[in-house]
């Protein structure tokens, strides 16, 4: 089982506390990963690539999500779309 926050919001450790609830999971991923033929470095260098698409998927979803609260806006406001 996954830790939770030691309290709702934001406090000072918040990061490490996370870090080291996620540490048991990400250390049983790894192993999974090395038990099943790939090498400890390929599967951490797996794991970054996936955050850092995690990141880009986030930023669009915003990106797309802003938009279309302006086209919703500019609907409710009557006027025509921009494209």
């Amino acid at each position: 089982m996954i830790e939770t926050p030691r309290r709702p919001g934001a406090y000072p450790d918040r990061e490490i506390d996370c870090q080291q609830a996620m540490e048991p999971g990400f250390q049983a991923v790894v192993d999974c990963m090395v038990e099943s033929g790939w090498t400890r470095e390929e599967a951490k260098r797996a794991l970054r690539r996936l955050i850092a698409a995690d990141n880009m998927a986030q930023k669009e979803n915003a990106k797309v999500e802003a938009e279309l609260v302006i086209a919703r806006a500019m609907i409710r406001a009557g006027r025509p779309r921009p494209w």
